[in-house]
């Protein structure tokens, strides 16, 4: 997919290093910078392409995603709030889902900064019934960086929801979840502070995490640092291959090249006020592995 995103055609030149393209019915923000390589879907302010230069692509996107309007995109980082999961249709809330105002964007030697912007409307207050601005700001360079801004008097759940690229699940490795989380799949609590290796359907939320998680791959002897901030929770998923091959916007070996690790909020809500805007943040740097002993 990434090959396909930087053949589209230039819809109009943004900026010296930023274009708009359009994939399927949704249009992109591409970023073509000499230190990093993005895409961003304006439905959802969805960053779906980030690979520092030299490097492989960072994110996993399904090549059986529809990208149609309103139909959520498979892969990237989607932005799930107002709430977290099945809570209410539709699932994972409306923001990725919405098309987002692309309002600034800056650029210099080292990357380049996006911000995206959505506010409430009519049917969203119908879906749930609050006045609120939602702030994207996005820095893709040699690290990527992301925070979201919310402003309102509410309480929310969120997740910035990152499907990672690897070369080979049986080959990642995630460390840094902590000693505790809730396994969806066994409908259970679990107690072990162990590296998490995967083998089968993985659905996990980790309520202890640590500041960030290292998530090695041996097959391309890289690890991906992700610095959480204002989170409570890291989830992890993997749908292994029954529920890949049941998934639509899945291909049938999908799961094999993707895992997700997720900065999220969900044992303990984002809080904003008039006064005090809520902030979901995450930073990934890349480094190349080093032997282990």
């Amino acid at each position: 997919m990434h090959d396909k995103i930087f053949a589209l055609p230039v819809i109009k030149q943004l900026s010296a290093y930023i274009t708009q393209r359009q994939l399927g019915d949704l249009p992109l923000i591409v970023v073509s910078h000499p230190k990093v390589c993005g895409a961003v879907s304006l439905q959802g302010a969805q960053l779906i392409d980030w690979q520092p230069a030299g490097q492989k692509p960072c994110l996993w996107l399904s090549s059986e995603s529809a990208f149609k309007e309103g139909v959520a995109i498979r892969g990237g980082i989607p932005i799930c709030w107002p709430w977290f999961g099945p809570v209410s249709p539709p699932s994972h809330g409306f923001a990725r889902l919405l098309p987002w105002q692309f309002t600034a964007h800056n650029e210099h030697e080292d990357g380049v900064i996006l911000t995206f912007t959505l506010t409430d409307t009519d049917y969203t207050r119908k879906l749930w019934p609050h006045e609120f601005t939602l702030i994207l700001r996005m820095k893709l360079g040699e690290t990527c960086e992301l925070e979201l801004e919310s402003y309102g008097d509410f309480e929310t759940t969120a997740a910035l929801h990152t499907y990672f690229n690897i070369s080979d699940i049986q080959k990642a490795t995630v460390y840094g979840l902590g000693g505790h989380y809730f396994d969806k799949v066994a409908d259970k609590e679990v107690y072990e502070n162990e590296a998490l290796k995967f083998n089968k359907h993985i659905d996990r939320i980790y309520s202890e995490p640590e500041e960030y998680s290292l998530l090695r791959d041996d097959g391309w002897a890289r690890t991906i640092e992700i610095h959480h901030y204002h989170n409570s929770d890291v989830v992890c998923w993997n749908p292994w291959a029954e529920l890949s091959c049941s998934m639509q916007d899945m291909p049938n070996n999908g799961y094999k090249q993707m895992v997700c690790v997720e900065t999220a909020c969900i044992n303990v809500p984002m809080k904003s006020d008039a006064q005090h805007p809520a902030r979901l943040s995450l930073v990934m740097i890349t480094r190349e592995n080093k032997p282990q002993d």
